[in-house]
């Protein structure tokens, strides 16, 4: 099955991961050698986050600032599950044209914003979003990301990372049985999108890549660290992050290839992988 008409999803947007103290981890992606941008708070919401930026995409670092309000279930979330990968957001150039081209697999547009804490005094971010339902996207929490005010979203100093890092260039997460997902993402994104093999999806979403393992194929890939989700980011210079992370002190998992990975407990709860672009 493929999509009928042009897909208006263009690869990642962002990743969310759930983390319990905001600033806490704050100093964790900066330890890892990320710059992080000033505190954001979601609007009518409990919830706040800081960011790491990157030219095309970025990583949303999502915590609780204000337990009375409205949390979206973060903190049942974290009270089930812990920290880590929450879901991520498809870019999109317009809601409107994604709920054109997926009637049937998603909720209406809204339009939210968020507080950004700038030294010069604060700005508000609007973004338009389009949730998912879960059968749309199995195995996965997504909705798509429309940005109104994109201008406000990057600065120059904000894309320059210590650690070498460029961009995301995919998320691996274990489901019990991948080739049961096929169809659902062929809806989304056409067949020829998809690669497959035992224990294994691979999702094509424009410039990224979704992967699905099955968890004893995970544990083969990334052994001994408990079957966490996988995010991978691409590295300009291999050895340079190599040696950044290890001037930090940050310990590394067994991997082989050319790949760097972060074990979950420095990461938030999540395996941060380093591959050279």
């Amino acid at each position: 099955m493929a999509p009928a008409h042009a897909n208006p999803l263009s690869g990642i947007d962002h990743t969310l991961i759930g983390v319990r103290d905001l600033e806490a981890a704050r100093e964790t992606w900066r330890r890892l050698g990320f710059t992080v941008t000033p505190r954001g708070r979601h609007i009518g919401w409990g919830t706040g986050n800081y960011c790491v930026m990157f030219r095309d995409d970025y990583v949303e670092l999502l915590g609780i600032v204000d337990p009375a309000q409205f949390l979206n279930r973060l903190d049942v979330q974290l009270e089930t599950r812990g920290e880590g990968f929450l879901g991520l957001a498809f870019a999109a150039g317009s809601s409107a044209a994604v709920q054109a081209a997926f009637p049937h697999a998603t909720q209406p547009p809204k339009d939210l914003g968020r507080l950004l804490e700038l030294p010069e005094g604060n700005v508000t971010p609007r973004f338009s979003l389009v949730h998912f339902d879960p059968d749309a996207t199995p195995g996965l929490a997504t909705f798509s990301c429309t940005h109104l005010t994109p201008e406000m979203l990057r600065r120059p100093e904000w894309l320059d990372h210590a650690n070498g890092s460029l961009g995301l260039e995919s998320v691996t997460i274990a489901v019990a049985d991948p080739a049961a997902l096929a169809s659902a993402y062929a809806a989304l994104f056409g067949e020829p999108a998809l690669k497959g093999g035992q224990g294994r999806l691979e999702v094509g979403t424009g410039a990224h890549t979704v992967r699905f393992l099955s968890p004893d194929r995970l544990e083969r890939r990334y052994p001994g660290l408990g079957g966490a989700s996988v995010m991978t980011v691409a590295s300009r210079d291999l050895e340079a992050t190599r040696a950044y992370l290890a001037a930090m002190g940050i310990p590394l998992a067994e991997a082989a290839g050319a790949r760097l990975v972060v074990p979950p407990e420095q990461a938030n709860g999540i395996v941060l992988e380093f591959v050279e672009t």
